[in-house]
């Protein structure tokens, strides 16, 4: 039962934010009463379209089990409580994978159990924690999960020395990715990325609903007024000073310049945040990549190896981290995943940070 809610929270995937994906199942025994998932902020929750498909279906759901991806919630936003609506159901017991992190939103559980509801923990907790990386981060470090997006060689070289990146890897791997650019609300380069390849950083090979806000990191606001990453709107330039008058209308410019005149990077993480940014996907070259890596600021790499040899001279992935004197002091990673996607495999590694 909780597979089935994990199931339907992802189809919540490209529409939930800022909000968690969350998916609920109602069932007695084997029997599936009702079930649903948070399509939208502003929109029920999972627990309350899962109580609306019980009554739609004529079903009683009074001393059934609940099967949720997170706690149900205890607060008032723009839907009502998610814990009141279950206990006026008169369910028996919730079983939820994880809590919710979220201080105005959490306190589900102690008040469905002072309604004599019982309340467990755990199964499916990695998998939904999987789905909500980037809510669990805003609402705890007041940052987004950061994933940084990279195509290979098997000798890891991003692109020639001139510059040419297109294609390392194959058309399957090029759509995988941008599945995960739709489940990210940004995607952030810099502008040797814009001036060099000139994305359009948008989703085009699977549906979704939204595009994901475009971010350029561009010191001295020299992004071209014709790139294509600014066509359209829906882009935010971040500089260390001003804009540039001649960007097309509808383009948002920041500034937010660092003590030495270069942006400030951790400075634009919680900006992003306070904008409802929970999932950041980078798709930049080694310099912006580099610095985003020494800063702390990276959480997940997402790399796309091709069976290829370029060698050298061409480009990395990563640009020289400072004070990297030794061995022990390198970046450590966990692999989460390792999959072939069409020729080419695809590798999920956590950045292990001094806090973890």
């Amino acid at each position: 039962m909780m597979a089935r809610a994990l199931e339907l929270a992802a189809r919540g995937l490209y529409t939930t934010t800022p909000n968690p994906r969350v998916g609920c199942v109602i069932a007695r025994g084997d029997e599936v009463l009702g079930e649903g998932w948070h399509r939208q902020a502003g929109l029920p929750h999972a627990e309350i379209e899962a109580l609306d498909d019980a009554r739609a279906k004529g079903r009683d759901v009074r001393g059934a089990v609940v099967y949720v991806t997170l706690e149900p919630c205890d607060h008032v936003g723009r839907t009502g409580p998610c814990s009141e609506a279950l206990i006026a159901a008169g369910v028996g017991r919730v079983v939820a994978a994880m809590r919710d992190p979220h201080s105005k939103a959490s306190g589900g559980a102690a008040r469905l159990r002072d309604a004599g509801i019982a309340v467990e923990f755990g199964p499916g907790e990695a998998e939904a924690l999987a789905l909500n990386r980037g809510f669990v981060s805003a609402v705890t470090r007041g940052l987004p999960w950061v994933r940084t997006k990279l195509a290979a060689s098997l000798d890891g070289r991003t692109a020639l020395a001139n510059g040419a990146s297109r294609w390392i890897t194959g058309p399957e791997a090029r759509a995988d990715g941008h599945a995960w650019r739709a489940r990210a609300c940004a995607i952030l380069t810099g502008v040797g990325t814009v001036r060099d390849d000139d994305p359009e950083l948008t989703v085009r090979a699977v549906p979704t609903p939204r595009q994901p806000l475009r971010v350029i990191v561009d010191r001295h606001g020299e992004t071209p007024p014709g790139a294509r990453v600014l066509a359209g709107g829906n882009a935010l330039v971040v500089t260390a000073g001003g804009g540039n008058s001649r960007w097309p209308p509808g383009v948002e410019t920041l500034a937010l310049p660092d003590r030495d005149g270069r942006v400030d990077l951790p400075a634009l993480m919680r900006a992003l945040a306070t904008r409802g940014i929970r999932e950041l996907h980078v798709e930049s070259g080694a310099r912006l990549n580099g610095a985003l890596l020494e800063a702390g600021l990276v959480d997940e790499v997402l790399v796309y190896l091709a069976p290829s040899v370029i060698g050298d001279p061409a480009r990395g992935m990563f640009s020289r981290i400072e004070g990297l004197a030794s061995l022990e002091t390198r970046v450590r990673l966990a692999f989460d995943s390792v999959e072939r996607v069409g020729e080419d495999l695809r590798i999920l590694a956590r950045v292990l940070k001094e806090a973890a």
